[in-house]
């Protein structure tokens, strides 16, 4: 069998199991919850990661049976799981589901779901709201939990975006601070769930060889790449209303750098983890919108539902800087947008070159900075380029290249996927990849600048790198990507 097709393996030995739950998913017929929650609760299941009293209750406005979820969330596992459904495993999951309708106004037949399936668990199960709803559904749902007598010392995940600018964050928390305290709310970024994206903490705290240059001294400048090939599709409502910038780099790029730039924590505790994150969010200069490139592909006007006139970026370059001992003066660059060259998710440390090239290049060309590569996607690696002698009586170099891949490296049928693991640490309570209110709200602070006073969008070709504005933003660098071929 491939890995893709590999049963996954007991993974419970090696991770907590955490305590009974019933765990209640909002919005558990759209989008989301058919791509990734459905199939992701499944697979924690066949690890042995879920508690070992369950009870899924699904709800939605829409009216349906416990069969009919059953029946949809069979579908969503077939289409979007990994590896072949086992008809006993899929059993076992099934029992645990179970669905009432709901909204805003009434979740009085959610209410009495919860305590039926608290009775068939026993015990004092603790309950997980997950809200895979558009952030304006929040505070509604937030508000009629707490009418409801589901809150207490439950917790709450919570999608992204968190707001739209500053005030709309502050806003939310404090509905949201209303019923749950500030240790029960998970603010989902799946990007931090990522193997890869954890994966520069370990590499970096965990070998003597990177820490000691992991600094202005020795890095030149940073990129977080996250390009896509796709166009808005049929998201015109919510890509209008959110562009990229919003939908992107607050929520995920920033993130990112966070972990990226934190100083080296006491501890791997979830609270110090986070509090070093944060530290870096304090550090960032508020964006200059000089620094700020906006771009539309091509056609995005005549999407079904965009408007005329819209000025809604579908590309964002920009550059941010952290005022701190460690990177002042190393600019990191962000960059995403839609219909583009190609689908990457892309983290590149960029080393200063030495002073003094003691040898030529064999091609005579500059083959700029030593680079450690960080590739995000899925199941990911780590790659680092230097230059290396060329075979030859002559003493010329020449670009080489030292990878690590999951694939080759450890069993990818035990990996948890983003979703997967974020649940999971949820379960547990552990906040160590989730995001916290001040630093929801610092990073709004410091998109203010460009929110208020937005640039032009610059047009671009699909297929193309973007605008050739986000060229000249990054000069006299460039962007690059491994194997790109620029």
């Amino acid at each position: 069998m491939s890995a893709t097709q590999t049963a996954p393996a007991k993974l419970g030995s090696g991770m907590r199991t955490p305590g009974d739950h019933v765990i209640v998913l909002f919005g558990a017929t759209g989008d989301l919850a058919r791509r990734k929650v459905l199939p992701g609760l499944y697979h924690l299941d066949r690890a042995g990661l879920l508690p070992a009293g369950y009870r899924i209750v699904g709800t939605s406005r829409r009216p349906l049976s416990d069969e009919a979820f059953r029946a949809h969330a069979h579908a969503a596992v077939v289409e979007f799981g990994r590896g072949e459904l086992e008809p006993e495993a899929w059993d076992a999951f099934a029992a645990g589901l179970s669905y009432a309708s709901s909204d805003a106004a009434d979740a009085s037949a959610l209410a009495d779901a919860v305590d039926r399936a608290k009775e068939q668990i026993g015990r004092s199960p603790r309950l997980l709201h997950y809200l895979s709803v558009p952030p304006v559904a929040f505070a509604g749902i937030v508000e009629a939990l707490g009418a409801n007598g589901l809150t207490g010392d439950g917790r709450v995940i919570l999608e992204k975006p968190f707001g739209t600018d500053l005030a709309s964050a502050r806003a939310l928390n404090a509905i949201v601070h209303g019923l749950f305290d500030e240790s029960q709310i998970f603010r989902i970024d799946h990007f931090l769930g990522k193997e890869t994206v954890q994966n520069i903490l370990a590499l970096r705290f965990s070998n003597g060889m990177f820490e000691p240059v992991w600094n202005r001294e020795h890095i030149d400048h940073v990129q977080i790449d996250v390009p896509e090939t796709l166009s808005i599709g049929s998201r015109a409502g919510f890509y209008e209303a959110t562009g990229a910038f919003r939908d992107m780099i607050v929520t995920h790029l920033l993130q990112v750098v966070g972990f990226v730039a934190m100083e080296p924590p006491t501890s791997t505790a979830p609270q110090e983890l986070v509090d070093r994150k944060i530290d870096v969010f304090r550090a960032l200069r508020p964006l200059d919108p000089t620094r700020v490139v906006r771009g539309q592909y091509d056609g995005y006007l005549d999407e079904e539902g965009v408007a005329a006139d819209s000025q809604t970026e579908t590309f964002v370059a920009l550059e941010a800087l952290i005022d701190n001992d460690r990177w002042r003066g190393v600019p990191f660059y962000l960059r995403t947008g839609k219909q583009l060259a190609q689908g990457r998710r892309v983290i590149t440390i960029a080393y200063k070159e030495p002073e003094i090239q003691l040898f030529p290049l064999a091609d005579g060309t500059n083959h700029g900075p030593n680079e450690l590569v960080f590739e995000v996607a899925e199941p990911g690696g780590i790659s680092a380029s230097f230059l290396a002698k060329v075979p030859g009586a002559t003493f010329e170099l020449g670009p080489a290249r030292m990878e690590f891949r999951y694939d080759d490296s450890f069993c990818a049928a035990n990996q948890l996927e983003a979703y997967e693991r974020l649940i999971h640490d949820a379960l547990l309570g552990d906040r160590t990849l989730f995001t916290r209110a001040d630093g929801i709200e610092r990073l709004w602070e410091v998109a203010t600048p460009l929110l208020e006073h937005p640039p032009a969008v610059d047009r671009y070709a699909p297929g193309s790198w973007g605008p050739d504005s986000s060229n000249q933003l990054i000069a006299p660098r460039r962007w690059h990507l491994p194997g790109d071929g620029r």
